[in-house]
């Protein structure tokens, strides 16, 4: 009797603190009034690999599925994230691919000789994933920035666009080298 009156406490206990406890995806944690207040506007990102379609002969035979390289090359479409004065190209990245469960790997400023952070690989398709010249570059507002990811401070407005390069950005129109 005192065993069963004790594991009906103890489910009690459980189901109360299930019902306080509030679950809730990223959207809606984003979503709520209160985080506006700490928020300096709204920036857009979208990811692609939309160059890979044209050179996917050149793709690595491990990634030549839809699950690495959609149909329409559109990794992430543009989507809304809140934004505060220290985020930048990264961390909205790192934002993104968290909330949408994307799989994405990079080197920390420590860890590489330009002492920045470089993002080796997005959705499984890395550097070189699609021939030498291939790999990964932003632009904000279709410019595409001369200085690492972590270092470009985001504002509100802003759209940053990961794409993937298969010849050094021209192939998106960016003179990197410059």
């Amino acid at each position: 009797m005192k065993r069963r009156l004790a594991t009906l406490i103890l489910a009690f206990i459980c189901i109360l603190s299930f019902c306080a406890c509030s679950v809730q995806s990223v959207e809606q944690h984003y979503a709520k009034d209160d985080l506006q207040d700490k928020t300096d506007g709204y920036a857009f990102i979208s990811i692609d690999c939309k160059t890979v379609l044209n050179n996917y002969d050149r793709l690595d035979d491990s990634l030549k599925s839809e699950k690495y390289v959609p149909k329409d090359g559109v990794i992430l479409k543009k989507t809304k994230y809140p934004v505060n004065k220290d985020d930048t190209a990264f961390s909205l990245l790192q934002r993104a691919v968290r909330d949408k469960h994307i799989q994405m790997e990079f080197q920390g400023p420590e860890q590489n000789s330009l002492g920045s952070v470089y993002v080796q690989g997005i959705n499984y398709i890395y550097e070189m994933s699609c021939g030498e010249l291939s790999g990964w570059l932003y632009s904000v507002n279709d410019d595409f920035a001369n200085v690492s990811a972590s270092e470009y401070k985001i504002k509100d407005g802003d759209y940053v666009k990961w794409q993937y390069t298969c010849d050094l950005g021209y192939d998106l129109g960016a003179d990197v080298l410059n």
